[in-house]
């Protein structure tokens, strides 16, 4: 509810507003809407949804919740530099005396000092300035690039290219020159020294200078060993810039995914594509193939040394770890190179002993097979069932087939007993008739008892009476007993209520008649009977 309205609101109407807020946010009634026609979430909670008193806010809004004083100019204007107003023909009167511009005056005029002011002259009368007010907010006062135009940045490129463009004619021009000296000296001299060799690493041509001028982008600087870092060593990209980057070789959205933060591609970006024409398969394959799984390896056995009680800690020791893992797999091929003698020693090796004899190696035995016409086997092959790692074929307490061998309304059971107890002891087929007569019984008695089951004869519903007993058809009452009776009756109801006026010396009489029994009847308050407070 984004109601502002702190009007007393009574139990009930608080009870609907409640079932409104449930059913709003439950899909079943339409949101709210504030003054701009702007749905309101009902989700929101009730301390950022309610305006203060102050605002006096008559409908349902988030306007206090949103910058509404904010200006989204504040940040982005600034003062139009050297722009002008207007432009005087004549000295005006309150007008800087020495250009005649009337937005300044004569101490803050910028224009070099004449030496004699345009309010004499009368001439070269300067334009007004265009003068301008900002209210800033908090970002903009404090923003140091308001107001910087991005052009005037294309005078600093320019200085550093004009720069670089001397500094490549100037080593162009010391190439040259040194070229020639050669040839004079080449000309002049017979034989070359080694001085003139060295010098012969200088003889490059211009697009060599420039190849190596672009090749320093791949070089890194690096410090090492100094007070910020280390003396400077040059680390060499070893990237190659015609590389293709892993996160365009498939621009496919479902294709492998890429983590921008780590730069790394799990999975393969080209499943599908020949693995002998792709260079990149996926950061998996260099996890699965060569010293990678060697470092792993050593890690699972450093993890299950130390949960077995060795002191070790492949980040601790390292070189330690490695150590007790070559040990750990020499000792493993010792004790599989025992074990195996031991076998061969027992068993015999097959691979040392006498040839096998023809008919076993060409597979011909003494085995009739029949086939059929089609080639199907009839005779003489049959295929063994396969087993499975559980036991079969096992029988317990004297049954003589497994359990679940039979099946009956639902449950599963004994072939042989027809039980359906698991743990039962096999009766055999004296059980199966015991069962079968039994079952043939219960059905007979079924049948007997809905055969001699008959509709159930109405009683004549007995009239009682008002103490309890059967109401005698000779039964008369005595209308003179029966009005004491009621007189009675009267009395001892205003002692019941009003307790003073009973006495304390009270007789009590078991013997009811009928008239009493009936002036009771007759007193009662039956307050079932909607008539029952016009009764007295």
């Amino acid at each position: 509810m984004a109601t502002a309205s702190v009007a007393f609101k009574s139990r009930e109407d608080h009870r609907k507003q409640l079932e409104l807020e449930e059913a709003r946010k439950a899909g079943l009634a339409p949101a709210e809407v504030d003054e701009d026609g702007k749905e309101i979430n009902p989700h929101i909670p009730q301390y950022m949804s309610s305006a203060p008193w102050y605002l006096n806010a008559e409908r349902p809004s988030l306007k206090h919740q949103r910058k509404w004083k904010s200006d989204p100019n504040y940040t982005k204007s600034w003062y139009d530099r050297g722009a002008k107003i207007f432009q005087a023909d004549k000295y005006r009167k309150g007008a800087c005396e020495n250009c005649g511009a009337m937005t300044h005056n004569v101490k803050l005029c910028m224009e070099r000092p004449r030496k004699k002011g345009a309010k004499w002259t009368n001439m070269h009368i300067a334009p007004d300035e265009k003068i301008e007010t900002f209210e800033l907010d908090y970002d903009g006062k404090r923003d140091r690039w308001n107001g910087y135009d991005a052009a005037t940045y294309a005078r600093v490129i320019e200085r550093y290219e004009a720069r670089d463009e001397a500094r490549r004619k100037y080593l162009k021009e010391k190439q040259l020159k040194k070229l020639e000296e050669k040839n004079n000296k080449g000309n002049g001299e017979g034989n070359v020294s080694d001085e003139d060799e060295d010098e012969d690493a200088l003889k490059v041509d211009e697009a060599k200078v420039d190849e190596s001028k672009q090749m320093d982008f791949a070089k890194v600087e690096k410090r090492v060993r100094t007070t910020g870092g280390g003396s400077t060593g040059t680390v060499r990209n070893l990237r190659i810039r015609e590389d293709i980057a892993k996160y365009l070789l498939n621009l496919d959205v479902n294709s492998a995914y890429y983590d921008p933060k780590t730069r790394s591609m799990r999975e393969d970006p080209l499943p599908d594509a020949d693995p002998n024409e792709k260079f990149y398969g996926g950061d998996n394959q260099y996890r699965v193939s060569g010293q990678a799984m060697e470092f792993k390896q050593l890690n699972i056995h450093a993890w299950e040394a130390f949960e077995k009680g060795q002191d070790i800690h492949m980040q601790a020791a390292p070189s330690q770890a490695e150590l007790l893992y070559k040990n750990y797999k020499i000792i493993r091929e010792k004790l599989k190179l025992q074990m195996k003698d031991a076998v061969m020693e027992k068993y015999g090796n097959a691979a040392t002993d006498a040839k096998l004899p023809r008919e076993l190696l060409m597979g011909q035995t003494e085995r009739q097979v029949e086939y059929d016409r089609a080639g199907r086997v009839i005779k003489g092959l049959e295929t063994s069932l396969p087993k499975s790692k559980y036991e079969e074929d096992v029988y317990i307490n004297n049954h003589t087939s497994v359990w679940g061998s039979w099946w009956k309304d639902h449950q599963w059971g004994y072939k042989c007993c027809k039980q359906t107890i698991r743990n039962s002891y096999c009766t055999g087929a004296a059980g199966i008739e015991a069962a079968e007569a039994a079952a043939d019984l219960m059905k007979a008695n079924v049948d007997r008892k809905a055969a001699s089951e008959e509709t159930p004869v109405p009683e004549e519903e007995k009239r009682l009476a008002t103490w309890g007993n059967d109401v005698p058809d000779d039964l008369l009452l005595d209308q003179k007993q029966l009005t004491e009776a009621l007189k009675k009756e009267d009395e001892r109801k205003k002692e019941e209520k009003d307790e003073r006026k009973r006495k304390y010396n009270v007789r009590w009489n078991d013997e009811v008649t009928a008239e009493e029994m009936e002036a009771y009847r007759m007193k009662r308050i039956h307050h079932d009977d909607p008539m029952k407070d016009f009764l007295h």
